[in-house]
């Protein structure tokens, strides 16, 4: 199989010696998406407009390889702060429907530029 590069303006651009995603057949590997605004490379204030922004990123990603958030097979969330994780939920649900991807979240000493919540996921290219 061969690996693809994909690449947005839609969302941030790799700040190091990664890509924001990489597709390989029918499966897309996003890298972690922090909440930064792709325009003017700056956070929300709140953990729930990191999160949200985040997810719009993972998202324009997903649509720049050929696929959407509801083809998303699993998610992994790094955050911060653990007491978030209940807002973390309430947003992370807004952006997907039943059958819900697998997915696992952690608490991490230090996010990349100090955010409050990065997530990456791996999903389905029809």
């Amino acid at each position: 199989m061969h690996k693809e590069t994909v690449i947005t303006t839609d969302a941030p651009g790799a700040i190091g010696p990664y890509s924001q995603a990489v597709k390989l057949g029918d499966v897309l590997y996003t890298s972690g998406q922090l909440g930064l605004d792709p325009v003017n490379g700056t956070f929300p204030a709140t953990v729930e407009g990191q999160t949200e922004r985040s997810l719009l990123n993972v998202k324009a990603i997903l649509e720049a390889a050929g696929t959407s958030m509801d083809q998303v097979i699993k998610t992994t969330v790094f955050l911060k702060d653990m007491n978030d994780f209940l807002k973390v939920n309430e947003i992370y649900g807004r952006f997907f429907a039943q059958p819900f991807p697998a997915r696992s979240a952690v608490e991490v000493a230090r996010l990349p530029k100090d955010g409050l919540v990065e997530i990456e996921v791996i999903a389905y290219i029809p």
